[in-house]
């Protein structure tokens, strides 16, 4: 399985991942499963830490999921939600590279 690299991220992607943050509950989903680490936690116990209707949560995750934020695995019955920190990575390396090149270019002229 290749990765694209940060300089393969399109503008939508990087949209897509900083649009799925722009909300408080997902923000605060995104601020929990950092301090999960790699390990990730489940959507239940996610309901519960962050007082949030599951199906309300459920849709949350989608869009994060969706954005590329997330990965998923199950465990049984139980769904684990963790942060895709390359992928989260990569969309930083794109806005630091993104914002390094333009000042560069404007230095020189």
């Amino acid at each position: 399985m290749t990765t694209k690299t940060s300089t393969e991220l399109t503008a939508a992607t990087v949209v897509s991942g900083l649009a799925a943050l722009a909300h408080e509950t997902r923000l605060a989903l995104f601020r929990a499963l950092v301090r999960k680490g790699d390990s990730g936690e489940s959507a239940g116990e996610l309901a519960r830490l962050l007082e949030v209707p599951p199906q309300t949560l459920s849709f949350h995750l989608k869009e994060m999921a969706r954005a590329g934020l997330l990965t998923s695995r199950r465990e049984g019955r139980h769904i684990y939600y963790a942060v895709d920190f390359e992928h989260v990575r990569q969309l930083g390396e794109y806005l630091t590279e993104s914002c390094c090149a333009d000042e560069d270019s404007a230095r020189s002229q």
